[in-house]
């Protein structure tokens, strides 16, 4: 029951699933190709300034503002596209947003040597990422059958790290194509990407979580009914009709959600909220990030006899093969185990590299040819530690993070405690891509170092403030932070009783927040 039985429902669902792969792919890919773009010798002689023997080169200054205007766009579109979600739907939203990120690829590509008209590109492909960064996911929470959702959270983090490798693949093709194919190439190819998101969404429905706000209760009937290749008054449909009544209800019961409200204390919400989006800051300063914009730039100076595109490719693979463990390693381990183990080990990969970087490494621009064994040995462990730092990243810190994000709420705040989390992790993409040049122009690889310390407090924080939540439903994890159990006691910790229905507490949520409305209403009429 439930699963689609037709194959118009199984094109419909895999569609569906296909557009949220496609999403993250576009972010993943994106992150690829401008690592590789930075070190292209016609990118740098356009985009770049000469250096006094004549060679073209990228500032620091000039690598941060390319890389991080995308970030900046990601943040304002993630914001924006809530505002289009509910006037125009989440399919048509979708199709605008999409749209957006093809616009700005396209004024990307047909740059010529204005630096202005690059980052102003990169600016609005960010927005076409930051919105659907968070509306398709959203689309497919509320479209796709019960039978794939589980699946399509666990793919979530593969599909970045697919984007990262294929546009690693592509530049190793291209990069020594003579004139601006090298660059155009790999960037252009984001319009295809863009262009099959948009076509294929124009046969998909819209969502009925959105036709049922909107009062086309049939409607919502139909698509439901469609998408699991059962008859509109199968009981599946009906219950999953009635599941997004109550999802309804609880946002529009007992008044408008605000932002503060994920702060309050009832069912220690502000304590919930700050976990969730401390765990996307240590997340993105756990160093993998810095790997994948400036890899190549950062390999150059590592006395390698691989190309830093082949370092690249290879890193890419990696992070793709580490997902895998993390499927077994979330529930079999739990989450909280997984962040502990896995931000030992990434801080033992990363001091590891940092030190060996600076001790071992030439400098900056020492010819090839004038580099010591001691030199080249330098660069072999620092380069075999970032690709077991980025594997353990894709075991442990990559997906655990937005698990834990994604069931820690109550229906009621959810998306908004959600978005919260969200943000936090592009803000902070944002300034790691932008001040991270910059560093590592100043302090080399001990820039790796700051990870370490950043994991390191990445461990102390999971050990001291977050609770194990693997295998608890929404108001199992209400009940276990109103227990006042000790994080790190909470793997020993069961609820006081059995709770099988989710319904159940979306209407005791309902009452509560109902009831502290009438209270505060009371005492200000007193």
């Amino acid at each position: 029951m439930g699963v689609p039985t037709n194959h118009r429902a199984i094109l419909l669902a895999g569609f569906v699933a296909f557009g949220e792969l496609i999403a993250r792919f576009i972010f993943g890919y994106d992150m690829g190709v401008i690592s590789g773009c930075l070190i292209m010798t016609d990118f740098a002689a356009r985009f770049g300034q000469v250096a006094s023997d004549g060679v073209p080169y990228l500032s620091s200054s000039r690598q941060s503002i390319i890389t991080s205007l995308l970030s900046v766009g990601t943040i304002v579109g993630a914001i924006a596209q809530a505002f289009t979600a509910d006037r125009f739907g989440r399919r048509s939203s979708i199709i605008i947003w999409s749209a957006i990120f093809t616009v700005g690829t396209v004024i990307q590509t047909a740059t010529n040597r204005a630096l202005a008209q690059l980052v102003f590109g990169r600016f609005v492909s960010g927005l076409g990422v930051g919105g659907l960064s968070a509306l398709v996911p959203l689309y497919n929470g509320e479209t796709a059958p019960k039978a794939f959702r589980g699946a399509l959270i666990v793919v979530y983090q593969v599909q970045i790290f697919m984007g990262i490798f294929i546009s690693d693949c592509i530049e190793l093709g291209t990069h020594n194509i003579s004139g601006s194919a090298s660059w155009r190439i790999p960037i252009g190819l984001q319009i295809l990407w863009g262009l099959i998101l948009i076509s294929g969404i124009f046969f998909l429905p819209e969502s009925p979580r959105h036709l049922l706000g909107t009062g086309r209760e049939a409607e919502a009937v139909t698509v439901v009914a469609e998408l699991n290749g059962l008859p509109e008054d199968d009981p599946v449909v009906q219950e999953a009709i009635e599941e997004l009544e109550y999802g309804i209800r609880a946002e529009n019961e007992g008044g408008k959600v605000t932002w503060m409200e994920c702060f309050s204390k009832r069912n220690m919400l502000w304590k919930r909220t700050i976990n969730g989006m401390m765990l996307q800051f240590i997340q993105q300063l756990n160093g993998q990030n810095f790997y994948f914009y400036y890899g190549d730039t950062f390999f150059q100076s590592a006395g390698t006899q691989l190309s830093p595109y082949v370092i690249q490719t290879i890193l890419g693979a990696v992070a793709v093969a580490g997902v895998f463990p993390a499927l077994y390693f979330i529930d079999a381990w739990g989450r909280r185990r997984s962040l502990l183990v896995g931000a030992l080990l990434e801080a033992v990969c990363a001091v590891i590299a940092g030190l060996a970087g600076h001790f071992m490494l030439a400098p900056s621009g020492t010819p090839v040819s004038e580099l010591t064994p001691r030199n080249r040995q330098g660069g072999d462990v620092l380069i075999a530690f970032a690709i077991m730092h980025v594997f353990t990243y894709g075991a442990f810190w990559g997906p655990t993070p937005w698990v834990y994000l994604a069931e820690s709420f109550p229906l009621r705040v959810r998306p908004k405690c959600i978005a919260l989390g969200s943000a936090a992790n592009w803000v902070w993409n944002f300034l790691l891509s932008f001040w991270s040049p910059r560093i590592a122009a100043r302090i080399g690889p001990l820039i790796l170092l700051i990870f370490f310390g950043m994991l390191i407090f990445g461990w102390l924080y999971t050990y001291l403030f977050i609770p194990e939540t693997v295998g608890l439903t929404l108001e199992e994890v209400d009940e276990l932070y109103r227990s006042g159990v000790k994080p790190w006691n909470s793997r020993k910790w069961r609820p006081s009783e059995k709770h099988i229905h989710d319904k159940a507490s979306v209407s005791a949520e309902m009452v509560e927040v109902q009831e502290k409305k009438d209270e505060s209403e009371a005492s200000s009429q007193a």
